[in-house]
C-alpha cells in the first residue's frame, strides 16, 4: 500500500472525490488509505472562468476527474483542443508544457495536467495583455474549444 494522504477541509468546504461531491460541516482532516481521484473544491473552474484558452483546456480537463463517466468524451475534447492550442501559441514554453501536459493527461495522470495547466495562467496572461495572439483568434479558440 501506498502512504496515505490526509486533507484537512474548513465547514462548508467541498471536496471532488471519484466524481462524488462532499461537502463537510465542520472543521475536518479526511485521510486517503488508498489510490483516489480528488480536486479540492479551490481547484476547480466553474464555466464561466474558463474565459481564456488555457482556461478553458483545464476546465475540459477537470471534467474528466470531476466526471468520471463522462471522462472518455472530455479526454477527446481535450485532445482536439491541445492540438488546436498548439497551432495557435507561438511561446515556446506554452508549447512545451502543452506537450508534457498532453502526455499527462493520455498517462491518466490528469491532476498534474491540471497543476501544470494552472502554472502556464501567467505566461498566457502575459500573451494576451501584449496581445500575441489576436483578440479574433482568441475568440476563435474560445468557440471551438467551449462553445457554450
Amino acid at each position: 500500500m501506498k502512504s496515505t494522504l490526509r486533507i484537512s477541509l474548513k465547514s462548508g468546504e467541498r471536496i471532488f472525490v471519484n466524481g462524488a461531491v462532499l461537502r463537510v460541516d465542520r472543521k475536518v482532516a479526511i485521510e486517503f488509505l488508498n489510490d483516489v481521484t480528488f480536486l479540492l473544491e479551490n481547484h476547480v473552474l466553474q464555466p464561466e472562468q474558463a474565459t481564456t484558452p488555457l482556461r478553458q483546456l483545464y476546465f475540459i480537463a477537470q471534467m474528466s476527474l470531476i466526471n468520471p463517466e463522462g471522462a472518455e468524451q472530455s479526454i477527446a475534447m481535450f485532445r482536439k483542443s491541445v492540438i488546436m492550442l498548439l497551432t495557435c501559441f507561438k511561446n515556446e514554453e506554452v508549447l512545451a508544457e502543452l506537450k508534457r501536459v498532453d502526455a499527462l493527461v493520455t498517462q491518466g495522470r490528469a491532476f498534474e495536467a491540471l497543476k501544470a495547466i494552472r502554472a502556464l495562467y501567467p505566461i498566457e496572461d502575459r500573451i494576451l495583455n501584449n496581445q500575441e495572439l489576436t483578440p479574433a483568434t482568441v475568440e476563435q479558440i474560445r468557440r471551438e474549444i467551449a462553445p457554450w
